[in-house]
């Protein structure tokens, strides 16, 4: 059979294309799909900067353990703890020695990064930076600066701390792997992914166990991230990585702030169980 071309049609008459209201179908159309599409991708971009910082996590396990086996078991000191009030280092704490140095909030460069006893492990500054921390540098008297922050995570206070000048204020913690008991390590909280508005120096604090008198409130001393699905994520001092998924929205509100009474509890105690007790 002989096909119909353009030349066969009458002059001024062509092939019949889209209508204008069929071409606007069409678009409604993509336009309804696309809409059903975006909070899934949404959802997988989410996911894929949770498991990019899990694998951060896991990086920086891998290098803590490298240091250990380079010193005969010794755990990765944990030396910069930064007092607000003197803006100094706290007594007994010192800048020289320590797994990362400096302020997260006001690091422009990842100088002191470099500085830090785990740098030579892994040349890779990107590793101390969650994907979801859209958190930007500012200066101490509290403008923002178009320059994304450098560190977003800090090492458990029961990770090799240094004795405080006050020893009523002694947190506990272990010097070296074979001394980890109580938590054992799979439950021992190594690596920390710290909110945005409460990450400080580089030391994760919380009232461990039997810390103070019972009838004292509990307080974040630092509040863990949210940013992963109302989640944070966690390495530990076995070397396995984990993300833990919250009861209830981490909200920063001040430093040392009360744990919400509308069931944050939970929370507050699933952190807790992960650091060394304090002894009675």
């Amino acid at each position: 059979m002989r096909k119909t071309t353009d030349s066969d049609l009458p002059v001024g008459r062509h092939l019949p294309g889209f209508s204008l209201v069929e071409l606007l179908v069409v678009i409604a159309i993509i336009a309804i799909l696309a809409a059903f599409l975006q909070p899934a991708l949404s959802l997988a971009r989410a996911k894929s900067r949770e498991v990019a910082c899990l694998n951060n996590l896991k990086q920086l396990q891998t290098c803590a353990k490298l240091y250990s086996l380079d010193n005969d078991d010794f755990l990765l000191p944990n030396r910069y703890v930064y007092l607000l009030d003197t803006r100094s280092p706290a007594p007994g704490f010192s800048k020289a020695m320590t797994w990362c140095p400096g302020l997260a909030p006001y690091d422009t460069t990842t100088e002191n990064i470099e500085r830090g006893l785990l740098f030579r492990y892994n040349k890779s500054t990107d590793i101390y930076r969650c994907p979801s921390d859209k958190s930007f540098v500012q200066t101490e008297d509290g403008r923002f600066l178009n320059i994304r922050r450098t560190r977003s995570y800090n090492l458990s206070q029961s990770i090799n701390g240094l004795p405080y000048a006050d020893k009523a204020a002694l947190v506990p913690s272990f010097t070296k792997e074979s001394e980890i008991d109580d938590p054992p390590p799979a439950e021992l909280l190594f690596f920390v992914d710290v909110h945005e508005e409460s990450i400080f120096d580089s030391h994760f604090g919380i009232p461990p166990r039997n810390w103070g008198s019972a009838e004292e409130p509990p307080r974040w001393w630092d509040l863990p991230a949210g940013r992963h699905s109302q989640g944070g994520n966690f390495s530990f001092a076995d070397g396995h990585i984990e993300h833990w998924r919250w009861d209830k929205p981490k909200i920063f509100t001040e430093f040392g702030q009360l744990v919400r009474q509308d069931g944050e509890i939970s929370d507050f105690q699933r952190v807790q169980r992960g650091v060394k007790p304090a002894t009675q």
